[in-house]
């Protein structure tokens, strides 16, 4: 049954985002569900659907709730485009002008002006999706192309948008992706941290500040709500990511060979998968970690959460982040992690107290901190283990995030 909105003046809302669901951004659902929560029925809209199977049930029906432009093919795209020329010629010609600049100013990253032409048909499917769902705004998720179809179909008419930024993408080529056109053309762009927003505001025009928000991403009530479980005697350690270069991975990996020729005893468990899945087998193989970490692909919540509650302590050396949810659902649980000082993680993690923060490429301070838990008395990780999980409530609750997010909506619109 469809959540019923608080109030007879509720928003009608669409979401957007580029890919939509996917195991590592299940932030996105539990914001969504809970706008619908207080909004009632939100639309689904996404560029593309996941490539490959989707494991946790909830992604699978959020899936089936999703409408994807995509799956309309050459022809579903040519007939939007050529329809939206003819119906509003003048609007057209703006959101042509605007796709070429964008794409002038992306092909030094592969987002040429023929991607951007391609982003405008997408924006004119969307437009005649937006009438028919009566949308009065459109959040999109990430800063790329999904809140750049966001933009040009505002262009073209369409309803007004913001979008959430999450990093480091958005931040490594915002030139490229025409960040700053984006801010001022949305009614107000949200970070997911404090630096974020100012990494937007690197960006954006002084005069577009104030329409710089912070929303926190919200956490499952089952690591939100869940029961204390003490932090167990054996040396396990988890870590949640992508298998991709900017989490980090390979230096995880020599971090624990380096424990393993100390005579340190652990298991670490690895869960996901990605581009470097092949590479860190190779790794493991290599420096002979097979019987100590263990590759376990992508899993469901339910079963990230059991894998931490089995674990002293959740590891994510990254490279390159926004805030990463894992941290936050780690630390929701009762359990400290260790994790490096990149991005809004300083915000979240306090050495010492909820945590450990390391230089980020540094296998020794690495493997000092994973050392340390391993060695820690129980009592003291459950202390730490403790702080977190107030910390987490304080800052993610998804309830409270995403009414931050749907009073920025109505707030927009009654400017309007």
């Amino acid at each position: 049954m469809k959540p019923t909105p608080d109030d007879e003046t509720a928003p009608r809302i669409a979401y957007l985002v580029n890919t939509y669901p996917v195991p590592s951004a299940t932030f996105i659902r539990r914001e969504l569900r809970q706008v619908e929560s207080q909004t009632g029925p939100v639309a689904r809209f996404t560029l593309r659907r996941w490539a490959t199977g989707l494991v946790d049930p909830d992604d699978q029906e959020e899936s089936r709730q999703t409408r994807a432009v995509l799956e309309l093919g050459a022809v579903g795209l040519g007939k939007a485009l050529a329809k939206t020329t003819v119906s509003r010629p003048g609007q057209f010609l703006k959101a042509l002008n605007q796709a070429v600049k964008l794409g002038r100013r992306g092909a030094s990253s592969g987002q040429g002006v023929l991607k951007h032409l391609v982003y405008l048909a997408e924006a004119c499917v969307l437009l005649d999706w937006h009438r028919e769902a009566g949308t009065e705004h459109v959040h999109a998720h990430f800063g790329t192309n999904s809140t750049t179809v966001a933009l040009l179909c505002r262009t073209l008419g369409g309803p007004p948008f913001s979008f959430t930024a999450h990093g480091p993408e958005e931040f490594d080529k915002p030139v490229a992706l025409g960040l700053d056109a984006k801010v001022e053309g949305s009614a107000f762009a949200v970070a997911i941290s404090e630096y974020g927003r100012s990494q937007l505001s690197r960006w954006a025009s002084y005069d577009q500040w104030p329409k710089l928000k912070v929303v926190h991403c919200g956490l499952d009530p089952l690591f939100l709500k869940a029961d204390p479980v003490p932090i167990p005697e054996a040396p396990r350690l988890v870590c949640v990511a992508r298998l991709a270069e900017q989490k980090g991975l390979p230096i995880l990996i020599e971090a624990a060979a380096k424990l393993k020729a100390e005579g340190v005893k652990f298991d670490l468990a690895l869960v996901g998968g990605g581009e470097l899945k092949t590479e860190i087998e190779s790794l493991i193989d290599r420096l002979g970690l097979a019987d100590s970490v263990r590759l376990l692909g992508w899993k469901s919540n339910a079963e990230v959460r059991d894998l931490v509650l089995q674990s002293r302590a959740l590891v994510l050396p990254s490279f390159a982040e926004g805030l990463p949810v894992v941290l936050m659902e780690a630390l929701a649980l009762g359990r400290p992690v260790v994790s490096t000082w990149v991005a809004g993680i300083p915000e979240l993690v306090r050495p010492g107290e909820n945590g450990w923060l390391v230089a980020p490429s540094s296998v020794d301070a690495l493997a000092d901190a994973m050392r340390e838990v391993l060695e820690a008395p129980v009592e003291r990780l459950e202390a730490m283990g403790r702080n977190g999980a107030v910390r987490a409530a304080e800052r993610h609750d998804a309830h409270v995030e995403a009414g931050k997010l749907v009073a920025l909506i109505r707030e927009s619109l009654a400017r309007r």
